[in-house]
């Protein structure tokens, strides 16, 4: 499946400023906006970039709605998604030429970010299996990276996390863009445009948030699915295949 719109413009912030977005998040969800008008009146103009909570969420844009996950149309990004016959979505990565951006959404405590503590884990997993990790500052704060061997050959991978009000963004970057964030280009500006509907309902932490098809690509994933049996496919490809190729990123480890 191929979803784009025409090219946007690409802004660059800094680390502090998305970290800082992301603490504000969390603050307005909880709290609400305090009484300082200078604040209350920057809070109100909503982040930046995203991943925007679907309350800040920019209007007018075309975004493939899977659920719990909204992912802006960009030119020339493919979006492959591994879904199962009820249109269950498993796993969503983005493709642009020879770089990939897999993404994850995750419940997390409405008024503290889980990323330190999924960082840390995927830092400990990696290590366990014999792997050197590297943490770097980006736009989003502290990313993982790190060189794994596959199969195939050597494959890169940069791990990003975004914080959000009773959310978590998960993006692993695979390819010349974990390399090289300034080969990311599209990618990153589909990270900068997702909208997270988190939903009202208790979840665990940590616990992946619901994703699914639209109702009528999950129609024809089942019929693609009876006319060829044990191969997943969308719109008339197959759904997922690049995961067979590279190595499954750590995954956070449920807790509560």
């Amino acid at each position: 499946m191929i979803f784009s719109r025409g090219h946007g413009s690409g802004r660059h912030h800094k680390a502090e400023q998305a970290a800082r977005h992301s603490a504000r998040r969390r603050t307005r969800d909880e709290f609400g906006f305090d009484d300082d008008d200078d604040t209350a009146a920057d809070s109100d103009a909503g982040p930046d970039i995203g991943p925007y909570d679907v309350t800040e969420a920019p209007e007018g844009v075309e975004r493939l709605d899977l659920g719990s996950l909204q992912i802006p149309a960009i030119a020339g990004v493919e979006v492959r998604v591994q879904a199962d016959a009820e249109g269950q979505v498993q796993q969503v990565i983005l493709v642009d030429g020879e770089s990939a951006l897999q993404l994850g959404v995750f419940a997390a405590p409405r008024s503290e970010g889980i990323w330190d503590e999924v960082r840390a884990d995927i830092r400990k997993q990696l290590f366990d299996d014999g792997v050197a990790v590297e943490e770097v500052d980006g736009e989003y704060g502290t990313e993982l990276r790190a060189r794994v061997r596959t199969p195939e050959g050597v494959t890169d991978l940069r791990f990003v996390g975004v914080d959000g009000p009773r959310w978590m963004v998960r993006g692993v970057y695979q390819g010349p863009a974990a390399v090289d964030p300034g080969q990311a280009g599209s990618l990153t500006e589909c990270l900068r445009g997702l909208v997270v509907d988190r939903g009202v309902e208790a979840m665990p932490v940590r616990e992946p948030l619901p994703l699914r098809l639209p109702r009528e690509m999950a129609e024809q994933a089942r019929a693609a699915q009876e006319d060829a049996p044990g191969e997943q496919r969308v719109n008339g490809a197959p759904a997922q295949q690049a995961e067979a190729r590279r190595r499954p990123s750590p995954r956070p480890r449920r807790r509560g």
